[in-house]
C-alpha cells in the first residue's frame, strides 16, 4: 500500500507529467506515492462521484484540471479569500472527512513569471481564455501589478464575468473584456493563452501570429507539448517566453506542500523530471 495516495481528475490527461512529479517528490522524502489518472468518461462516473470515491477510499488529495476547476470550487471548503474570489480550484486535500480547496495555478503562475522575468511588471496584458486557469492567471496578474488586463473568450459572458470579478478585487489594474482577439492583443506588453488550444489533442493557437508584434513577453498555460504553436510564433517575433512548464512545475511544488507538508529540493526535482527519472 502506498504511503500517500493522490490523483488527478480531468479530461485528456494521458500525457500529464503530474504523476511523475509527485512520485519524485515522494522519493525525496522516502515516501511511496501512488498517483492515479481519473478521467470521468473512462470511469463512467461524474466529477462528483469520483470526488466522493476519493474521499471515501483513503486519498490524501487530488489535483483537478480542465474542465473541472470551476466545478470543483463549488464542491469543497475554501478558506483562502483570494481562492474564493478566483472561483476555481485545482488542488483538493481531504482531512477528517472534509474536502478543502486550493489554487496552486494562481501561486504557480506567479512563481513561473518571477522565475523568468524577475521583478519586471507585466504591463498591459492580453489574455485568451476566461475559464478556470484563466481566472487563476489573471488574479496572478493583479498580484504582479499588471497595469491593464484585456480578456477574450469565445463565451463573451464568461469574459465579462471574470472582468467584473477582477475589478471587484479592488486594485488599480484596468480590466476590460474584448470583443475579438485582435482587440485584446493590440498595443499590449504581454500575451497569454489560457485556452486548451495547443494542447495535445487540441491543435491550433488562440492568438495568431499576425496579432503579434512589439510585445515583450508571452506565456502559455499549456505544457503538453512545451513548444506550442503560440509560443513558437511568439519566440519568432522576438518575445521573451514563459513556458507552461513553469506553471506546471510550480503548481506541482505548491500542491505537494499542501498534500504532504514536506520539503522539496526544487533544483533536484527539476533535474529528475528532465532526466526522465520516475
Amino acid at each position: 500500500m502506498a504511503d500517500l495516495q493522490l490523483g488527478l481528475i480531468g479530461d485528456n490527461i494521458s500525457s500529464s507529467s503530474a504523476p511523475r512529479l509527485h512520485r519524485l517528490a515522494g522519493r525525496q522524502n522516502g515516501l511511496d506515492v501512488r498517483y492515479d489518472r481519473l478521467v470521468p468518461a473512462e470511469l463512467g462516473k461524474s466529477f462528483d462521484e469520483i470526488l466522493a470515491d476519493c474521499r471515501a477510499t483513503g486519498f490524501r488529495g487530488i489535483n483537478v484540471t480542465y474542465p473541472y476547476k470551476e466545478v470543483a470550487a463549488r464542491k469543497v471548503t475554501i478558506e483562502d479569500p483570494q481562492v474564493r474570489r478566483i472561483g476555481a480550484v485545482n488542488t483538493i486535500r481531504f482531512e477528517d472527512g472534509a474536502a478543502f480547496g486550493f489554487n496552486t495555478d494562481y501561486t504557480g503562475f506567479i512563481g513561473g513569471y518571477r522565475a523568468v522575468r524577475g521583478d519586471k511588471a507585466p504591463g498591459v496584458v492580453g489574455v485568451a481564455g476566461a475559464g478556470g486557469v484563466g481566472r487563476a492567471v489573471t488574479f496572478g496578474l493583479l498580484t504582479l501589478g499588471a497595469s491593464e488586463i484585456r480578456l477574450f473568450d469565445r463565451d463573451a459572458e464568461k469574459a465579462e464575468t471574470l472582468a467584473r470579478a477582477l475589478r471587484e478585487a479592488g486594485t488599480e489594474t484596468r480590466v476590460a473584456a474584448s470583443a475579438s482577439p485582435a482587440e485584446m492583443a493590440r498595443d499590449t506588453t504581454g500575451l497569454i493563452n489560457c485556452t486548451q488550444l495547443g494542447m495535445v489533442g487540441y491543435p491550433g493557437s488562440a492568438i495568431p501570429r499576425d496579432l503579434m508584434g512589439g510585445q515583450e513577453w508571452a506565456f502559455d498555460a499549456v505544457y503538453t507539448p512545451i513548444d506550442t504553436a503560440f509560443l513558437l510564433d511568439a519566440a519568432a517575433e522576438g518575445m521573451q517566453i514563459i513556458s507552461g512548464y513553469e506553471l506546471f512545475f510550480f503548481q506541482g511544488v505548491h500542491a505537494w506542500s499542501i498534500f504532504s507538508d514536506l520539503p522539496l529540493d526544487e533544483d533536484r526535482l527539476r533535474q529528475d523530471l528532465a532526466s526522465g527519472a520516475d
